[in-house]
């Protein structure tokens, strides 16, 4: 099922739910991260037909999906930026890894086929700072012998509200640029010296694909949906790689879930030839301390219970990549171990 699909039949669980939630204590609700919209929006599609239960998320960004569910307005927040240690102590949250996606660079360049345009993270980082205004820059023609750039202004894209995805491509290229390091630094929301925002990943790629000349970071679903110009990277082990799922799997493999406090583990620039440099897990938040019996908590573990055990098939579909087994245990066990009822007895 294509993505528009996908999101025309979530929509209608979405009115469901906003109708009948007063009635139906089963049905959940969640906000943040675009990132795994795509994903979400196919889960709460198939576990509806599995369960007759309903999931209403909001794609607002994941900043906001924090802000959500630290205000209690939702069940739970995702968040490509995982909280610290001490945050999630202090706001009573506990956090877990629920799948695992790519960033991907993309581009608007009459001529250039997806996957022809090879970049790198340093010139990337000074494409986003502002320091490499053209296309046919020396420093990109020079990675690009035999492809015809234009002199054409670059439009830099991201995005304007508080994100997971801008955290994690601003990570990357805080880890392969002092440069840029010093003087943008990594977050959900930047200053960002040049260029235009989208809401969204939603809206990062419309605008890519609307302005000639512009490039943009966003999840691979959107860029598959769209059939949109990507780049590839050159990644740590100096290997140029395209982004797929095999290359996101390869990144995720070098992740130390069990030595990670709140299961923080970062990827962004991975080890490994095949790793796609800018991979990163989204993150569940949950308030550890849920109201009353914790029914309702206990309907978002039966959610991510079944998406973790089930939902792995439709997730490859969009080329997102299913935590390991080995990771589902440390996950559901991190349940057991921090969410609790207001009695204080663990509701999984």
């Amino acid at each position: 099922m294509r993505l528009n699909q996908i999101l025309k039949s979530t929509a209608v669980a979405v009115c469901s739910t906003l109708a009948f939630s007063a009635a139906q204590a089963a049905d959940i609700t969640g906000a943040g991260s675009s990132f795994v919209y795509p994903a979400y929006s196919k889960w709460a599609e198939s576990y509806k037909a599995a369960t007759g239960n309903n999931l209403n998320y909001q794609s607002i960004g994941s900043g906001a999906g924090i802000k959500q569910i630290e205000a209690k307005t939702v069940d739970f927040g995702a968040s490509d930026m995982p909280l610290a240690t001490a945050d999630l102590e202090s706001n009573g949250l506990t956090q877990f890894p629920a799948i695992v996606g790519g960033v991907t660079v993309v581009v608007n360049l009459d001529g250039v086929k997806p996957g022809e345009l090879k970049l790198t993270g340093p010139v990337l980082a000074d494409i986003y700072g502002a320091k490499i205004t053209k296309w046919n820059d020396k420093a990109i023609a020079a990675l690009n012998p035999g492809v015809k750039l234009p002199d054409d202004d670059i439009t830099a894209v991201y995005r304007a509200d508080s994100s997971g995805t801008t955290y994690v491509v601003t990570s990357y290229m805080s880890k392969v640029s002092p440069e840029f390091k010093a003087a943008i630094g990594a977050g959900t929301a930047v200053k960002w010296p040049a260029g235009i925002g989208g809401k969204g990943n939603e809206g990062v790629a419309a605008n890519v694909q609307k302005i000639k000349g512009a490039i943009g970071y966003v999840e691979y679903a959107y860029v598959k949906e769209n059939k949109m110009t990507y780049t590839q990277l050159k990644n740590a082990d100096g290997v140029y790689v395209s982004p797929d799922a095999a290359s996101f799997k390869a990144a995720a493999a070098a992740g130390e879930w069990a030595k990670t406090p709140g299961f923080a583990v970062d990827f962004t620039n991975a080890a490994g030839k095949g790793s796609w440099p800018i991979t990163s897990a989204s993150f569940i938040i949950m308030q550890k301390s849920q109201d009353g019996d914790g029914a309702k908590g206990k309907e978002v573990l039966k959610f991510f219970d079944w998406a973790l055990k089930s939902g792995g098939a439709d997730a490859a579909k969009l080329d997102y990549v299913a935590l390991p087994a080995p990771v589902v245990k440390l996950v559901q066990d991190s349940w057991k171990a921090n969410i609790k009822n207001s009695s204080g007895k663990a509701i999984w």
